[in-house]
């Protein structure tokens, strides 16, 4: 059985690999290959070793094609490309519990009909209602700021309701980067095929007040839970992690505080997580125990264990269902399932057995598990936690279980959390000591109970407990060192790690148990790949409708710009160029240039400056804006040099007394850096326009020629003139532009001038983050720029052609 389940979920796994599906026709040839290799090992099932193989080949096949069938079937219901940014009308039903965004509204729907003519829309889409605004936020192309469009007008959408709408859709698309959210994996899961606004100055009509349908009853009695919780905590500073524990909504919790929960080891446990669903379940199992054998008649009719086993499944079944079934409590309730039902039948079921059982049902339903983290730290958690205790646990007082566990899951879980992660939170042993029993015990029955009860004292206590909770959790996050963070190891060093962990949890008096802590030296020690003296990596990010470069030397990281800030709780700084940087072994900036105020490349400088050391910044920005936490604030200006490990760094733009002038737009103040190596040289421009370009012509035309050019201004008619373009004369040419922007950048004539000069042209919508590696050839001795897409490296059978 163990092989069985772990082959189909191996099978499952290489699905997911893929670059392209197989077709139909070649699943049929493959489901006629695992029947007959099944037929095979009944028919030779005296042979055992090979009765084994023959049915883990079966297994595998079987999960094969299973998986492949799921994706080919969810990948049809497409929104097709030429109908994207269109509007269509359409009548559906709202299908999750509102998202209160900074500008609106985020919900899923469920469309019933299609109204436009000729269009086809997927059956699952996801929307946002901008109350005043049916398309964007309008952004001050000379602030650092967004202006908000929010309504505070009430809410017109709530679950359940059928709704006719206008929509504008595109395809499921995100930024695709080295170490970075794989959004499109998430939404495929998620069965999002689609995704866009209400059109609301088009007309929004409510056919329906409710759509009597179990998935929708369940939503609606989620956002009354929900719409109590804000009601009762108005305004208070954690109501978020309240709503998160109770419905498992956790778009709310603020983002200084999910940097506590990771940088603690505690994040596990601000939603609803199997911990939750199990004690939930064990607390409805001892009442239902405890009531049930104490009335005979009740005994005479079902034996009690019976009785609080269906008792415990049907709590867990609740807790899932408020959650909103996601894919982690989907996971712990089928464990407890499969628990129950050996329970039931009177059976005595190992731990690997029903692990076995609960892994190949999760999967078999939901293939596209195996993409997320949670996965694997769900099940190997349970599975360590067997291993180490090995039934031992019931010989030893409750604090020493309680030790023995979080030794065994602190250090069980650890090559899978650097694998995952890229860090560790040191103080996870003391915060999950103090956490677990705070939030599993008080916090969270103290919420579900005030959150169904009309007793709004219960969540107050339960509030009150979490606001303890977390002070002790900030004292801990303030720690000198909280957290150890390190490049991504390889991932053959998780083989000896494992065998580190197993040889550490081994019984007490196994001699010499210590020596497993040598086997995750590869683990923890990983040297990152640098470029040699003269040569140099340049990676261009994909941040969407902005810009980020990281410049790497021999010894030396300089980050030119970070990105877009999308709202107040999330920047590209924090979700894309950090994450990227830790994965690749960078642990400090020796310099960070900021090309100008706007908000598409300054919008994430905040977050890496308080997530990353910073050893100098050199900018554009007026003295207003605060940098009080690097070191050292350079103007930038034309003439400033410097040289690391062979690499010459060289401002062009702008000239030191431009800065007098306060009439120069902030485009026109972008630092022009031009970075040379023995290689080959690029040309960050950031979003100079032609204005700057012709004093560039005028004051560094002879320097301006440069073997890749990032497009000033992503492209736009504002930039890339056909003379500057000239004297760059560029071989490569990168537009770093957001999908479908609506902006319309690149321009198509300004397209057109770069391609008709010569050269490749690259989209970071299209291509993902591009990787530049300037290397000379030992032998000629001559300079090479081996460029490399992420999109094309990292191929998955979701992403779009383009």
């Amino acid at each position: 059985m163990t092989l069985i389940a772990l082959m189909f979920v191996f099978a499952a796994w290489v699905v997911q690999q893929m670059a392209q599906l197989p077709s139909p026709h070649a699943l049929l040839w493959l489901a006629l290959a695992a029947s007959l290799v099944f037929f095979a090992a009944c028919r030779y099932a005296w042979a055992g070793h090979l009765k084994t193989c023959l049915l883990g080949l079966g297994a595998f096949l079987l999960g094969f094609c299973w998986t492949s069938s799921l994706a080919l079937w969810r990948m049809s219901d497409a929104l097709p490309p030429v109908w994207q940014q269109k509007t269509i009308e359409v009548i559906g039903v709202v299908a999750s519990v509102p998202e209160v965004t900074e500008r609106g509204l985020r919900f899923r729907f469920d469309v019933e009909s299609v109204l436009t003519k000729a269009a086809i829309v997927p059956r699952h889409i996801s929307l946002n209602y901008y109350a005043n605004n049916p398309y964007h936020d309008r952004k001050d192309k000379n602030s650092s700021t967004q202006v908000s469009t929010a309504s505070t007008s009430p809410n017109p959408f709530h679950a359940g309701q059928r709704w006719q709408l206008s929509v504008r859709l595109k395809r499921p698309h995100g930024a695709s980067n080295p170490h970075g959210f794989d959004f499109e994996a998430w939404a495929l899961s998620e069965s999002i095929r689609a995704s866009g606004s209400v059109k609301s100055k088009a007309g929004m009509r409510k056919l329906t007040d409710f759509v009597w349908q179990p998935g929708y009853v369940i939503e609606r009695v989620r956002e009354l839970v929900g719409q109590r919780i804000v009601r009762v905590l108005a305004e208070r500073p954690y109501s978020g992690i309240i709503l998160a524990l109770v419905m498992g909504d956790d778009s709310q919790i603020k983002a200084d505080d999910w940097q506590v929960f990771l940088r603690t080891g505690t994040s596990h446990l601000m939603s609803i997580s199997g911990l939750h669903i199990t004690m939930l379940a064990g607390l409805a199992f001892a009442v239902a125990s405890f009531i049930w054998r104490r009335n005979p008649q009740c005994v005479m009719f079902l034996p009690t264990r019976k009785a609080a086993t269906m008792a415990g499944v049907m709590a867990a079944l609740a807790y899932a269902l408020l959650a909103g079934f996601s894919v982690p409590t989907q996971r712990t309730f089928y464990m407890l399932l499969v628990l129950a039902m050996a329970l039931w039948s009177g059976r005595q079921l190992g731990v690997t057995q029903v692990l076995t059982v609960a892994l190949w049902v999760v999967v078999a339903l939901d293939p596209w598990a195996v993409n997320a983290p949670g996965f694997y730290l769900s099940f190997a958690a349970v599975a360590i936690m067997a291993y180490a205790l090995n039934g031992g646990i019931a010989q030893l007082s409750w604090y020493k279980a309680a030790l023995k566990t979080q030794w065994a899951v602190t250090i069980g879980m650890l090559p899978a959390v650097l694998i995952l992660f890229n860090q560790t939170s040191i103080v996870s042993p003391i915060a999950n000591a103090i956490a677990i029993p705070l939030i599993s015990f008080i916090v969270t029955p103290l919420a579900l109970l005030g959150s169904f009860l009309p007793m709004d004292g219960l969540l107050y206590l339960a509030y009150a407990a979490l606001d303890g909770c977390m002070h002790l959790l900030h004292g801990l996050n303030s720690w000198p060192v909280s957290t150890w963070q390190q490049q991504a190891p390889a991932t053959w060093t998780l083989l000896p790690a494992l065998v580190g962990v197993l040889w550490l949890l081994l019984p007490s008096g196994f001699p010499m148990r210590y020596l497993g802590l040598l086997m995750f030296l590869p683990m923890l020690s990983p040297l990152p790949a640098r470029p040699l003296l003269g040569d140099m990596k340049v990676t261009v990010l994909d941040v969407g409708q902005g810009l980020s470069v990281v410049v790497q030397t021999a010894k030396h990281t300089l980050l030119y710009d970070a990105g877009p800030k999308y709202d107040s709780q999330s920047d590209a700084g924090s979700r894309i160029v950090v994450p990227y940087l830790r994965g690749i072994g960078v642990a400090k900036l020796d310099g960070f240039v900021v090309s100008h105020n706007d908000i598409d490349h300054s919008g994430g400088m905040q977050a890496v400056m308080n997530l990353m050391p910073v050893t100098w910044l050199a900018s554009s920005l007026p003295a207003v804006v605060d940098v009080s936490t690097v070191p050292q604030r350079l103007t930038c200006f034309a003439g400033q040099t410097w040289t690391w490990d062979g690499v010459r760094f060289d401002m062009l733009y702008p000239s030191m007394t431009s800065y007098a002038y306060a009439d120069i737009k902030d485009n026109n103040r972008s630092c022009v850096l031009k970075v040379s190596s023995q290689s080959g040289s690029l040309l960050l421009t950031g979003d100079v326009e032609q204005m700057g370009e012709r004093a560039l012509l005028d004051a560094a035309k002879d320097v301006l020629s440069s073997d890749v050019l990032l497009v000033p201004h992503h492209g736009s008619r504002t930039s890339s003139g056909v003379d500057f373009i000239e004297a760059v004369g560029p071989t490569i040419s990168i537009f770093t532009v957001g999908y479908l922007n609506h902006y319309q950048h690149p321009n198509p004539e300004v397209w057109a001038r770069h391609l008709a000069l010569g050269g490749f042209l690259y989209r970071s919508d299209y291509a993902g983050a591009v990787e530049m590696h300037f290397t000379q050839d030992s032998e000629t001795r001559s300079g090479n720029i081996h460029l490399r897409p992420w999109r094309s490296q990292y191929r998955r059978y979701w992403h779009d052609d383009y």
